[in-house]
């Protein structure tokens, strides 16, 4: 399922999201206050090339707490709720609900970014 998922997400746009993302953290990367952000970014692109088999895992800190919520005011709950109106309309069919699933995962990266990791599934 992971192999089949990914490559149906890869093909239906999967690759144009890559392509921005690390675009974006490039263009983040260039100054240094913007480095943190482009991090950000390219963890946003490893995810949306492929998001089947992966996971995402929270740490902690006091300081990416701190970053965590400017993100949500400035970028991260616009897209958060973007991603969850994608989900929901992927509910519509039943071939979507997978790929809702995969919209939720992306839209809680979106609001809680610094301090996450993306990683993959162990079988």
């Amino acid at each position: 399922m992971k192999v089949l998922g990914n490559l149906i997400w890869f093909i239906c746009g999967g690759w144009l999201n890559w392509i921005v993302w690390m675009l974006a953290g490039l263009l983040c990367c260039i100054t240094v206050i913007g480095i943190p952000f482009g991090v950000q970014c390219f963890k946003f692109a490893n995810l949306t090339v492929m998001p089947f088999g992966k996971e995402i895992v929270f740490g902690n800190g006091v300081v990416s707490l701190l970053a965590n919520i400017v993100w949500i005011i400035f970028f991260g709950w616009e897209m958060a709720v973007a991603n969850l109106i994608s989900a929901v309309l992927c509910c519509i069919t039943i071939i979507g609900i997978p790929f809702a699933g995969q919209y939720v995962k992306i839209a809680k990266l979106w609001l809680m970014p610094f301090g996450a990791e993306v990683k993959e599934i162990e079988e």
